[in-house]
């Protein structure tokens, strides 16, 4: 990593270190400018991360315990002992991710989200902490009929999506023609999928690495041309630029201690190398 690389975010990494360890008491008589979520979270002991947890190997509920997992919960645990706090989740949707920060229902999200302009409108991304691309997910029987992305595009060819999610928006800009089905959760568009109400879902490269593990019966086509690559960041709300420094400035240490490439070993993540 290069030095202009370990200084984006907008403060030096001493900064931010010292702002980790930073007391309640100091943070609270702090400027203006400081007494944001960031002195908030200290005084209460609590971060408020929102998750969908319908996101595998990013969050998501064990079968057997019912208790959430996943890289981004991992992430948040992380951010919370550095801050000498506890990480409380609370649970959104896709489709309501930007809502529940607007509200204040949570002060970061840590769901594995994507950036996007309709996000990007009423919220703000930290740092990237990785970057992914979308690919078709289908049943193998439809390998060979799918050869290009044009081949997506036609209205004989039903694809699904999850409203809310950055794949909605691709579908419409890049697939005018095909025939749509728009997934409400809790069902999630690749069970649309299993179930041959969809020919194909478009994936993340990540969620469609996992999935394909964990259903034989499904593949990703198009490997060689994925499209979309964005990266993958922690969303927070609009305004509150103090406790956005401060995710950036760790997101930035951590990516220089080699937090995240061990994360992603962990939970086998598949991303577009940079």
């Amino acid at each position: 990593m290069d030095r202009r690389s370990l200084l984006a975010g907008g403060i030096g990494l001493g900064a931010a270190a010292s702002l980790m360890t930073a007391s309640a008491p100091a943070l609270a008589q702090a400027p203006a400018a400081l007494r944001s979520r960031l002195a908030t979270i200290q005084q209460n002991g609590v971060v408020r991360c929102g998750v969908t947890g319908d996101y595998n190997p990013m969050s998501f509920r064990d079968p057997q315990t019912r208790e959430l997992k996943g890289h981004q919960v991992d992430c948040a645990n992380k951010l919370a002992a550095d801050m000498g706090v506890k990480a409380e989740f609370t649970p959104t949707t896709w489709a309501t991710l930007v809502n529940g920060l607007t509200a204040n229902q949570y002060d970061i999200v840590t769901s594995g989200s994507s950036m996007s302009v309709p996000r990007m409108k009423a919220s703000v991304f930290s740092n990237p902490w990785g970057r992914n691309a979308f690919l078709p997910l289908a049943r193998k029987e439809m390998a060979d009929k799918i050869k290009s992305w044009d081949d997506l595009n036609n209205p004989n060819i039903r694809v699904g999506f999850n409203l809310g999610t950055t794949f909605e928006q691709f579908v419409q800009a890049e697939l005018p023609k095909a025939t749509v089905r728009r997934v409400e959760a809790p069902v999630r568009d690749f069970q649309e999928l299993l179930a041959g109400r969809v020919d194909v879902t478009i994936t993340s490269l990540i969620e469609g690495s996992q999935l394909s593990r964990e259903h034989p019966q499904l593949t990703m086509l198009l490997r060689d041309t994925p499209k979309n690559s964005i990266p993958l960041c922690f969303m927070t709300p609009l305004e509150d630029f103090a406790w956005l420094n401060f995710i950036n400035n760790w997101v930035v240490l951590h990516q220089a201690s080699g937090f995240f490439d061990q994360l992603s070993e962990k939970w086998q993540l598949t991303m577009v190398k940079t």
